[in-house]
């Protein structure tokens, strides 16, 4: 059962919080054995219906949600509040269920005696292990507050970027997926009328006129199963990427695309050099910072760059040779800074310069991708409706000419 409970801590502080326990006794025992003097423990009601259940098996914590958790905790703690104290307050202020039920756990691992760190280690799905090493050194330095920043402004410069990739790449998606069914509402219903004028009127029909006219025949019949195996076909395609044995082909590609290549390539370099910065900012050894940022790039190639760069450095090599003999994937700009950084002993400064430029450029091109995709498209949506056009148009011209 869950319970919420007020009690006074030794320096006289009156807290309030929430914890499960079997009952009222066995949590009041719970609180004293933590030195806590229990002032009202009352039961909370819980919502069992259907659609409550439901809610919170598809709950989760946006990174919208995260980036707010680490700036108003980081501010609190700046401010002069107890860890415990700042937890208590976010979890009232709270909107998000599952959120509060992770204050609830981290406030009691911080009652117990445990560390934020520790804590936040029990939701492998919320917290990354860069966001749970970063707090973790923050901890060991005594700069935790400092530590919840910097993660609250890596969150949002991730997250600022990957809804401006987003963000360009709906409008041609948009585009397409407009095309797609309008080009299949026009089979169905313009063609079928079109081909019973030209087989009344006994006209010779030329290939691409019969290649349209048996497409429309068949979307006419299948309307709905055609919707059906196009809305297949896509999640089959999205479910086709995902997977494991397709992911070494899909990440070969992705950075070899026209356009969109060169985006990933350089989205990548700016993750890599922001993540590692951070952590050797933070405290955080070498060796660590490489084998954290491993689990923060998604492409496998770059995961093997990266752990090329973990044996360099433990060979006692300079890890920025991993990078400079990875051309096609890491510019040869990261790897001179990261050598430079080596040498001067300023190695987090200069990643940070080199995050700092990518993410700079990746803004720059993600403004101008739609102005570039949409010629392009054009182009296509043109060479498409002409074709249609001609195979249906050149028929009518042979009608007029038996005519005349």
């Amino acid at each position: 059962m869950l319970f919420s409970y007020k009690a006074k801590l030794k320096t006289g502080e009156i807290i309030e919080s929430v914890m499960e326990a079997t009952n009222r006794f066995t949590l009041a025992h719970e609180l004293r054995s933590r030195e806590l003097k229990p002032l009202s423990i009352n039961q909370k009601k819980q919502n069992l219906n259907f659609l409550s259940f439901f809610g919170n098996f598809f709950s989760k914590v946006s990174v919208e949600e995260l980036i707010i958790f680490t700036k108003n905790l980081s501010g609190m703690l700046r401010a002069g509040l107890s860890l415990y104290r700042a937890l208590s307050v976010l979890q009232k202020q709270t909107k998000n269920a599952f959120l509060n039920k992770i204050l609830i756990s981290l406030g009691n691992d911080i009652n117990s005696g445990g560390t934020l760190s520790s804590g936040l280690a029990k939701f492998p799905n919320i917290f990354s292990s860069l966001f749970i090493s970063m707090t973790r050194a923050g901890e060991e330095s005594g700069n935790l507050a400092n530590a919840l920043s910097d993660i609250g402004m890596n969150l949002e410069k991730s997250h600022s970027l990957n809804k401006k990739i987003h963000g360009a790449l709906i409008y041609p998606g948009v585009i397409l997926s407009a095309m797609v069914v309008i080009g299949v509402l026009m089979f169905a219903f313009v063609v079928p009328t079109l081909a019973n004028t030209f087989k009344e009127l006994g006209v010779t029909l030329p290939l691409s006129t019969r290649i349209i006219i048996a497409f429309g025949n068949f979307f006419s019949d299948n309307l709905i199963l055609t919707f059906v195996f196009l809305i297949m076909g896509v999640l089959g395609l999205v479910s086709l990427a995902r997977a494991k044995f397709t992911t070494r082909y899909v990440d070969f590609l992705i950075v070899r695309l026209p356009l969109i290549g060169t985006l990933v390539k350089e989205l990548n370099t700016a993750r890599t050099t922001r993540t590692m910065s951070s952590l050797l900012l933070s405290g955080v050894s070498i060796t660590r910072a490489v084998e954290i940022t491993q689990d923060v790039v998604q492409n496998m190639y770059y995961k093997k760059v990266l752990n090329q760069a973990k044996l360099f450095i433990e060979r006692g090599a300079p890890f920025s040779e991993a990078f400079r003999a990875n051309p096609d994937l890491f510019p040869v700009m990261m790897s001179e800074m990261i050598q430079v950084g080596e040498e001067t002993g300023k190695l987090s400064d200069m990643l940070l310069q080199v995050a700092l430029f990518y993410e700079e450029e990746i803004e720059n091109k993600t403004k101008n991708l739609s102005i570039i995709i949409e010629p392009i498209l054009m182009v296509l949506i043109g060479a498409g409706v002409g074709f249609f056009a001609i195979s249906m148009i050149s028929p009518l011209y042979s009608i007029l000419g038996n005519i005349n």
